[in-house]
């Protein structure tokens, strides 16, 4: 299975697949037992990208599953931390020491119409017009690979996510944070970009 990118760096693997039509998945060689009923109903793209990320989990860690605890996933045997992402036709792995939180997001237009959902107008004032797309694709991104760090704990991408600005030629170490009133912990996340796609990055 050819790898489209590797991310990895001194705490993480971290890898990028992109589907090849050419490739089969067997579903009863990849797939959990335990999560035969989550995927039941799963449109044929959806379950795709879920079995890439068991291959890529296969090809690193032969003798472990990816299992959840609600909507969280985690490894068993629990002895690293995961992160999985999926927008097909990529799919994307991150298995570190440390809490990791990854995000893919294919770069859209239409992402203007939902700003207002996950930033304030105060956030927007570094966002230069001709690239806001973007720029909110990115900010949308960061907020949604710090929300697997803190496992849903914190649920609001507007209330509790913020992006400090950023420039387009500086995306290996943009300022970010989880905070509420009594709580602020800060990050420093990692942007990558293929196709038209935004891979992001964010550790402890």
């Amino acid at each position: 299975m050819p790898l489209y990118r590797d991310f990895s760096d001194d705490n993480a693997t971290i890898l990028v697949w992109k589907y090849d039509e050419s490739e089969t998945l067997d579903i009863n060689e990849l797939l959990e037992p335990e999560n035969a009923e989550k995927v039941k109903d799963y449109h044929p793209k959806k379950l795709l990208e879920v079995l890439m990320v068991r291959k890529l989990l296969k090809g690193l860690k032969p003798d472990s599953k990816i299992l959840y605890k609600e909507r969280e996933p985690f490894l068993s045997p629990n002895d690293a931390e995961i992160s999985i992402t999926h927008s097909y036709p990529f799919a994307a792995i991150a298995i570190s020491k440390n809490k990791i939180g990854i995000d893919v997001e294919k770069f859209n237009p239409k992402i203007l119409r939902v700003i207002d959902k996950f930033t304030y107008e105060n956030e927007r004032g570094f966002i230069p017009e001709d690239k806001a797309d973007t720029f909110y694709t990115i900010i949308w991104s960061v907020k949604e690979s710090m929300y697997k760090i803190h496992h849903s704990k914190y649920w609001s991408l507007k209330k509790n996510y913020e992006v400090k600005p950023f420039e387009l030629k500086h995306l290996h170490k943009i300022s970010c944070r989880v905070y509420d009133e009594q709580f602020s912990d800060e990050f420093k996340a990692r942007v990558e970009f293929f196709d038209d796609y935004c891979f992001t990055i964010v550790e402890e």
